[in-house]
């Protein structure tokens, strides 16, 4: 059997079938739960992309002895037949190993020169199972090495004096830290992407069996590399899996740190459709250009152990999933027939509910006749239910008007019920189209506060409607407003900030401002209670507070927060730049979590170019931000929880961290600093709600573009994360006056703008 260069002389004994007809028969039969191994595996390597003390040199050289010297004779004795022990090694020894055992040729090799036989790994996928391996581990350990300690106590910060006996393997190690970046998206731990996952591995070995040697290299996308790492992590089932096999398939597959080649890709991709005719990569099945380095994903989407907002009952959970378009010509001959026709249709993606101006555009001449081409790249909030494909032809004369030729709709609930979340449509006949997703998994909160209406001491809004509802009863107290809404534009929370005392009635006495450490900010969980058109009620369940209490030497603001937390601001100089602006954030009610902010877009947030121009970040550009960071005893290492924005109050949190606590911080810094620079740096005059965008006219955050599916024609900043470009995000909903509206725009029952304007202490 031969294949070309362009793959299409392929046998015809790869004739094309769907991935779930292959089976043990036409493949390897996989002899353990491979999907169960590869979900304990990405728990495995993110937390040893979170141990940064184990990536030490000393500690790596210190491992590798004990994994040499102690770990590999203890469990070759234990081992009965070709039956692994029901024991795990200590978490550095289990690193050494695990990435020993991902060159499985140099693994053998060794184990048949030390020990005559093969050491496997048993397989141990539930935590109580493992929590007793483990001690069973340390009970044996503890008899046969009395002298060494179980864990690595190896002291990281001295330099290593000794000698690595296995230099091959410490390279390994030192390189395989960034694995986890690979299979760090929070679909990955899914069982039905898993499940799915397993199923194109089998594909990717059932086209392996059929190529004559020395033919090319395929490529694994990173869900076969996923399936194929975790068969390899297992030794003697990978061995008895793939017999002799094991050492033939090996120089057919590009290692995942290698340097991928185009031509490698593009060869790929053909035999692949050859053998199924789908397209070879999928939703959360990319192909890794990234070799050595780490991914850094277009989008932060990362795996969140417990989301603390759900005792927050008015905020409802953000869902995201991958989406990917692609489309396939069906044939030359009708092409040739309407030539010129064909250079006006165009193929128009839209999303069946949310972002309804959304609508992307490309041309049919930029598909394929002869092979599956990527249309569409992008992420979606599940809220938008799919998305619709049209084939649309551009119309003539003086109107222009384009006509719609035919339709598909992907709806997201089909795609999950489908095989490997996978659905094809056909469009006029003319081509077809191959729509796939991941499963939808939480995603980072998304939340704005807009301004509002002036309320009272009660929380009902100050007006006419509700004195006389009131029977004319004085409306005590004047409050700032603002109502935070979440990414589909619900009320979830209404922000009340106190700065004005007394009453107001009809010819009578007007409103008061209140001293500074009066000014107390609170947090109402809820929506507002409208008794006519715009005019409310807050709700009434307060769920925090924020009280100006004075300040420490050296700090011109002091917030204490209900939620526990002490936040200090100081300035050097009020009059200078922003930028010497510094927050101090303490912990009293956990101290086993350390909290710090850091101006800017910090870490995973951090944007080193713009998009448009090829020029670093200026420090305008980062005014502003302000990134919340979170260092526990378990974890050391840095991990950005929340993104503020205090000067537009817009806020993205991950589910572990509290989203009450990140308003708190923003509405605190944005009074603080008004205050200190006796100016309305952001918007807080703005007592009346602004007319926004109608909901599902333009959601941010709703479509997320991969930057690959981008081009010039497409530059919408809501098809772009949010702060790339947050003013154009925001801005865009108040229209092109986004200051202050004119004081004759309110009633002297609100009070006036002295009121509000800070710097007033009496």
């Amino acid at each position: 059997m031969s294949v070309t260069r362009n793959g299409a002389d392929i046998a015809t004994n790869i004739s094309a079938r769907t991935l779930s007809e292959i089976s043990a028969i036409d493949t390897v039969r996989l002899s353990f739960d491979l999907v169960s191994a590869a979900r304990r595996n990405i728990g495995f390597l993110r937390a040893v992309s979170e141990s940064q003390w184990l990536h030490d040199t000393a500690t790596v050289v210190e491992a590798i002895r004990r994994y040499d010297e102690l770990w590999m004779p203890m469990i070759s004795d234990l081992m009965v037949g070709s039956t692994p022990p029901m024991v795990l090694p200590p978490f550095d020894i289990e690193w050494v190993w695990f990435c020993h055992t991902l060159n499985p040729v140099s693994y053998r090799q060794y184990c048949e020169a030390r020990f005559s036989k093969l050491i496997g790994k048993p397989a141990i996928f539930d935590q109580e199972n493992e929590d007793y391996a483990l001690m069973r581990c340390k009970e044996l350990w503890m008899r046969r090495y009395p002298t060494e300690c179980f864990e690595n106590e190896i002291d990281s910060g001295l330099q290593s004096d000794s000698v690595v006996k296995n230099e091959d393997l410490f390279n390994a190690v030192k390189k395989q830290r960034f694995l986890y970046s690979k299979f760090s998206w929070p679909y990955m731990s899914e069982l039905v992407y898993l499940i799915a996952a397993r199923q194109r591995y089998k594909g990717f070995l059932y086209v392996l069996q059929r190529f004559t040697d020395g033919c090319f290299r395929i490529v694994p996308t990173l869900d076969i590399l996923l399936m194929w790492m975790t068969h390899q992590s297992y030794p003697t089932v990978y061995a008895e899996d793939m017999k002799e096999m094991e050492v033939e398939i090996l120089g057919k597959i590009v290692g995942m740190w290698e340097t991928v080649q185009e031509k490698e890709v593009q060869e790929t991709k053909e035999v692949w459709e050859k053998a199924f005719d789908q397209p070879y990569e999928k939703a959360g099945g990319t192909i890794d250009f990234h070799g050595l380095a780490p991914v850094q994903p277009p989008v932060y989407w990362e795996v969140s152990d417990t989301d603390v907002n759900t005792k927050y009952k008015s905020l409802l959970p953000r869902f995201l999933l991958q989406v990917f378009i692609f489309v396939w010509l069906k044939s030359r001959t009708a092409v040739k027939a309407v030539p010129d026709d064909k250079k006006h249709n165009f193929l128009r993606l839209r999303m069946l509910r949310c972002h309804r101006e959304l609508k992307i555009d490309k041309p049919i001449s930029s598909f394929s006749l002869d092979s599956w081409k990527k249309a569409s790249q992008l992420y979606c909030e599940f809220g938008t239910r799919g998305l619709i494909l049209e084939l649309q032809k551009h119309g003539g004369g003086c109107f222009n008007t384009n006509k719609s030729e035919d339709t598909a709709t992907f709806l997201w609930n089909d795609l999950l019920r489908a095989h490997s979340h996978t659905v094809e449509r056909e469009l006029n006949k003319q081509m077809r189209v191959v729509a796939s997703i991941t499963p939808p998994v939480q995603a980072p909160y998304l939340l704005k506060c807009v301004p509002d209406r002036v309320t009272d001491d009660s929380g009902a809004m100050i007006s006419d409607v509700i004195l006389r509802m009131n029977h004319y009863k004085p409306q005590d107290g004047r409050w700032l407003s603002r109502t935070v809404l979440d990414h589909a534009g619900r009320e979830c929370f209404v922000v009340r900030i106190r700065v004005g005392g007394g009453f107001w009635r009809r010819g009578g006495e007007t409103p008061s401002a209140v001293k500074w450490e009066d000014r107390i900010i609170e947090v109402r969980e809820g929506s507002w209670s409208y008794v006519a058109g715009s005019i409310g009620r807050a709700p009434e369940k307060v769920v925090a507070t924020a009280t100006p209490k004075e300040p420490p030497k050296n700090c011109q603001a002091s917030w204490c927060f209900s939620t526990g937390e002490e936040f200090l601001v100081s300035w050097q100089s009020p009059s200078t730049s922003l930028c010497d602006l510094r927050f101090c954030l303490l912990n009293q009610t956990t101290p086993d979590s350390t909290m710090k902010l850091f101006k800017g877009r910090k870490l995973q947030y951090q944007v080193r170019k713009t998009r448009s121009e090829d020029k670093e970040i200026s420090n305008d550009e980062e005014e502003g931000f302000v990134t919340l960071v979170r260092f526990t005893e378990d974890n050391p290492t840095r991990r950005a929880t929340a993104l503020l924005n205090w000067k537009l109050l817009i806020v993205e949190i991950l589910p572990e961290e509290d989203a009450v606590l990140a308003i708190l911080i923003c509405i605190s810094i944005l009074r603080s600093v008004s205050e200190m620079r006796k100016e309305d740096v952001g918007s807080l005059l703005i007592r009346r709600r602004i007319k926004e965008a109608k909901l599902g006219t333009r959601d941010w955050g709703s479509v997320i573009l991969h930057p690959s599916s981008c081009s010039s024609s497409i530059s919408s900043p809501y098809l772009q994360p949010w702060y790339w470009n947050p003013k154009a995000v925001i801005t865009s909903d108040r229209g092109p006056n986004v200051t202050r509206q004119p004081t004759t725009n309110y009633s002297p029952v609100e009070g006036g703008d002295k009121l509000y304007k800070p710097g007033i202490i009496t």
